[in-house]
């Protein structure tokens, strides 16, 4: 059975990395009262960080539960998720969802950060060798054969 752990190092632990996630966020993958930015990292496993504000959550409690689920889904999804740093925001009216939706959506933007994480670093199909319109690689024409004589 997978490890389901959520260790100190698979967590944005300082402002440092928040800031790193919110100044070049190259994923941005919203969800309903939910958005992530993410940014690729060289660790090799992904790392979540959450900003749950008071503004857009008003009271503790739904914020508590929130980061809650947020936790526990990426927990779940973790061994799947591309090697990215993730900040996950809150939007208002995210409290009013109950947590079996939360968590669809959750699932479903974890989804499609991983496809957009894996298109964006598959290579393309076409070829980077430029080719003439002969069809031959390089741009050159096929040399007519010298007759010796």
């Amino acid at each position: 059975m997978a490890c389901l752990t959520f260790p100190r190092q698979c967590r944005l632990l300082t402002a440092g990395d928040y800031r790193q996630v919110f100044d070049g966020a190259v994923y941005k993958v919203h969800g309903k009262g939910l958005m992530a930015l993410a940014i690729p990292n060289d660790l090799g496993h992904p790392r979540l960080g959450l900003v749950f504000s008071k503004k857009n959550v008003r009271r503790a409690v739904d914020r508590n539960r929130l980061k809650r689920l947020a936790r526990e889904s990426v927990r779940h999804a973790q061994h799947r998720l591309p090697a990215v740093d993730i900040v996950l925001l809150a939007r208002r009216g995210v409290n009013e969802v109950d947590n079996d939706t939360v968590l669809r959506q959750l699932f479903g933007m974890w989804r499609r950060l991983e496809r957009e994480a894996e298109k964006s670093t598959r290579p393309s199909r076409t070829s980077t060798t430029p080719r003439h319109a002969s069809g031959t690689p390089g741009g050159t024409r096929p040399q007519p054969k010298q007759s010796r004589n």
